[in-house]
């Protein structure tokens, strides 16, 4: 029996490794998958929710790193999972997504001659400002097995001179678990609850350090949610790195009825939110992706996105960082200026299952 350890750390890592989890359950007698959780998301909130609306079995590890720099986090991980991989030797590490967990993971068990899959390769933003474009790339170029969610990231590996066999197009393992999940989602109850009308409010999310650390841009982001919020209600589930700084800037206050500030959200919870949406404005890659499969406008304020099908052929709309025009953006869709768009090639939830079969074949 050939042992298998994927690593996870954030949020979207877990709803990756869950469909894989499940698809690995056919093949008991030919592998043993264990999980290994980082700790880099470490909130209850961010973390702990998202194992049980998914269903993962408890962690097999976990290595408690918690928050840091980007070197002392990478850094940290690096050590603590050299132990594990030490003491467990197995087969293959599975690590999916681009967070620090991501590349950490990888280039100990390259270093240590263990094969490795990465699950969501081949995307490429080619904005090395950006951190998880560096863990995508190196990730990249010391990964055994690539596995692609969209046309995009076949083109871009072989541009970079990837071996064709490496190379495996297998859909989007995020899907998976939307489609498992999706009659839950629909029953929940939360837009109700919260004095909502189907379709006719906006959900945002923002995280990334370069609208949410920033004073002056934080302050323009509220304002701009503000005016929005006139138009729609909005809600505004809160990072808890972003709580603290609205605090700290006082942006907490005096805020309209209209925008609903939350704690960060259960997996299921934030999917009914984001399906019934009217809009939704966000900063993340994975929602860029989820909104697309749900057909609810998306707009995506960042300079670029790793994620091109999702406007090409998705509900996406990459606006950039200029608030004004996402405002106007924004105004136009509430408007009735939509995007049409499908459901990409291969997003059909059973990209766990073909990589698991994968997988088997070339180890077992």
């Amino acid at each position: 029996m050939k042992k298998l350890l994927s690593v996870v750390g954030a949020r979207p890592n877990f709803i990756k490794i869950a469909p894989l989890d499940k698809a690995f359950k056919k093949y008991r007698k030919e592998v043993k998958h264990l999980i290994c959780h980082t700790g880099q998301h470490f909130d209850d909130r961010m973390s702990k929710v998202f194992f049980e609306d998914l269903g993962l079995p408890r962690p097999d590890f976990y290595l408690g790193i918690g928050g840091g720099s980007h070197a002392e986090q990478t850094a940290r991980i690096m050590l603590e999972l050299e132990k594990v991989l030490l003491a467990e030797k197995p087969d293959l590490v599975i690590v999916p997504g681009d967070v620090n967990s991501t590349l950490a993971a990888a280039l100990v068990a390259s270093k240590m001659g263990i094969p490795v899959a990465h699950v969501e390769a081949g995307l490429r933003s080619f904005d090395n400002t950006m951190p998880e474009e560096i863990n995508r790339i190196v990730t990249d170029v010391v990964s055994d097995y690539l596995f692609v969610s969209e046309h995009s990231g076949i083109r871009n590996l072989r541009d970079e001179g990837v071996d064709e066999h490496k190379i495996h197009f297998v859909g989007n393992i995020m899907i998976d678990s939307l489609e498992a999940h999706y009659e839950m989602l629909e029953n929940n109850t939360i837009v109700g609850q919260m004095g909502l009308e189907p379709e006719n409010y906006i959900l945002a999310t923002f995280h990334r350090p370069s609208n949410v650390d920033d004073q002056e841009n934080l302050k323009a982001l509220m304002d701009t949610l503000k005016r929005l919020s006139k138009e729609r209600p909005l809600v505004f589930p809160v990072h808890p790195r972003t709580r603290k700084n609205l605090a700290a800037f006082g942006l907490d206050k005096r805020l309209p009825k209209s925008l609903i500030l939350t704690e960060p959200l259960g997996y299921i919870e934030f999917l009914a939110l984001m399906r019934y949406a009217e809009l939704v404005i966000t900063d993340s890659g994975g929602i860029q992706e989820e909104t697309t499969y749900m057909g609810v406008q998306c707009i995506t304020v960042r300079k670029n996105t790793e994620r091109p099908v999702t406007i090409d052929v998705g509900t996406n709309h990459l606006v950039g960082t200029d608030l004004e025009k996402v405002e106007k953006v924004a105004m136009d869709i509430l408007g009735g200026i939509t995007k049409p768009g499908r459901i990409p090639e291969l997003w059909d939830g059973k990209t766990g299952k073909r990589i698991a079969e994968i997988i088997v074949e070339n180890i077992a």
